[in-house]
């Protein structure tokens, strides 16, 4: 079968590798019928070392269970599910806090060795506790939308739900990639009365007042942070969505938040250590986030996408078939694109 393979910084290639195969009890062969990149994968397409190793990418997708091995229950040969990006057992403590991505027998796709979802195929360990059985067909409209439930959409609420965002409130997003954007999804369908996109690109920008922002703030450092509280009275917002991670970013997120404000932080960080920790400790300001546990919230999300009062699958704005992934990749990475979505 074929798959994504990442050998390096900027070495995305799709070869041949061994058909996907059933190696535990509890594991699931699933068949890719709509998978993407990640804007997290642009890191190791960045930074990735030779010396690292290949790794299968990719860990968003949805498609049709092909088989199952003997102890799986939930899920069938023919259904059609969503692959959250981690693993989980569905049974550990963690899993019964809805922290799936703390499961304690869990993992992350297309990582640490784990094979991927930009591929024609992939193994699913713990697929009772990880897929997600879809009611829909798999030719139907919603499947851009659906497949955002594998990560972007949950992880935007993610974002939304540990920095508080409450009816009435004043929300931030630093980011305005796919993320970020379903992170203004979030915040609205939470009830924020204010959100304020922090982005430079056009596109997104549209697409960001689209989705709900009320205002857009383009500067950068002190003078975005100067913007942000003219915008809000002099006192900052209740709620940031942090979204990228970088330090910069962080800092930020700690000078646009009011005293007692909350900040989700979804992007992982590369930093060591949480910048401007003087005023976040004199602001009261409540610091959460990670990996988000999407599998928790895909119950929650799922009706809103049904019915289609969400529309986070206009992220998407294009589509590659398996051999154009490596396209895909310099796409996001020189900005053309927003999110790819793959149809191997």
């Amino acid at each position: 079968m074929r798959a994504t393979v990442m050998y390096g910084a900027g070495d995305v290639r799709v070869e041949n590798v061994p058909d996907s195969q059933i190696k535990e009890p509890s594991d699931a062969i699933v068949r890719v019928t709509r998978a993407c990149v990640c804007g997290s994968d642009l890191w190791p397409y960045h930074l990735r070392r030779p010396e690292d190793g290949a790794q299968r990418m990719g860990h968003e997708a949805i498609g049709v269970v092909e088989e199952t091995g003997t102890e799986v229950r939930t899920v069938k040969k023919g259904d059609l599910v969503v692959m959250p990006f981690a693993f989980s057992d569905g049974t550990c403590v963690f899993c019964h806090e809805h922290l799936q991505t703390a499961c304690l027998h869990g993992g992350f796709f297309g990582n640490g060795g784990m094979e991927g979802a930009q591929a024609e195929a992939l193994r699913v360990p713990q697929a009772d506790g990880t897929l997600f059985v879809l009611p829909v067909s798999g030719d139907d409209a919603l499947m851009p939308s659906l497949l955002t439930l594998s990560d972007v959409m949950g992880t935007g609420h993610h974002a939304a739900h540990v920095a508080r965002v409450a009816p009435g409130k004043a929300a931030a997003v630093i980011g305005d990639g796919a993320v970020g954007l379903c992170g203004i999804i979030a915040a609205k369908r939470l009830g924020a009365e204010q959100i304020i996109l922090m982005g430079r690109h056009s596109d997104r920008i549209a697409l960001g007042r689209a989705f709900g922002a009320t205002d857009i703030v383009s500067e950068r450092g002190e003078e975005a942070i100067e913007r942000v509280r003219n915008l809000t009275g002099g006192l900052g917002v209740h709620a940031v969505l942090e979204c990228v991670g970088t330090d910069q970013a962080m800092n930020t997120a700690v000078g646009i938040a009011r005293a007692g404000g909350a900040i989700g932080r979804v992007g992982v960080p590369h930093y060591e250590a949480v910048p401007a920790a003087q005023p976040l400790f004199y602001k009261n300001i409540i610091v959460g986030g990670g990996p988000a546990p999407v599998r928790a919230y895909i119950e929650e999300l799922l009706p809103d996408v049904l019915e289609g009062r969400i529309e986070p699958g206009r992220v998407f704005d294009r589509t590659v078939d398996l051999e154009g992934v490596p396209e895909g990749y310099r796409a996001m990475d020189d900005r053309k694109s927003i999110k790819v979505m793959v149809q191997p």
